[in-house]
């Protein structure tokens, strides 16, 4: 899959993710593509990077994303409240990082100020043209 093809597909599955989000909770976070290309020495792998804006109290609903996708999350700004799978919910602050393993329960994901916004930036390593990249769970 060409790069601007992922991004399309990257931008209406944070379309679909935002509004899956804001059906269940106001305010809902937005989702902005970063960056998107094949990893040319790693056949078959593209890495996709996505800005995730978290307004003051709001939340992503509980997700997972695509089946073959390693997530590394680094908190821009702001402090993000995460758990998942079956693991304890942490609140990260800016500077500091974490990860999904391919496969992941994302259970909580979300702003854990309700006065001052968050940002963070996810990058997925996915095979290229495993979609979608994010699946809401209700």
């Amino acid at each position: 899959m060409k790069p601007t093809t992922l991004f399309s597909v990257l931008l209406t599955a944070a379309a679909l993710l935002t509004a899956t989000a804001a059906g269940a909770r106001a305010p809902a976070e937005s989702v902005s593509p970063n960056f998107s290309h094949a990893i040319t020495n790693v056949p078959g792998k593209s890495l996709v990077a996505v800005e995730v804006n978290y307004p003051p109290g709001a939340a992503s609903a509980p997700h997972s994303h695509a089946k073959s996708a390693f997530i590394y999350a680094y908190v821009v700004s702001g402090a993000i409240e995460s758990q998942v799978d079956d693991g304890p919910a942490r609140v990260y602050t800016a500077g500091q990082a974490f990860y999904e393993e391919p496969g992941a329960h994302h259970r909580i994901s979300r702003n854990a100020s309700k006065t001052a916004p968050a940002k963070l930036l996810a990058v997925f390593v996915v095979d290229t043209g495993d979609t979608p990249l994010t699946t809401p769970h209700e």
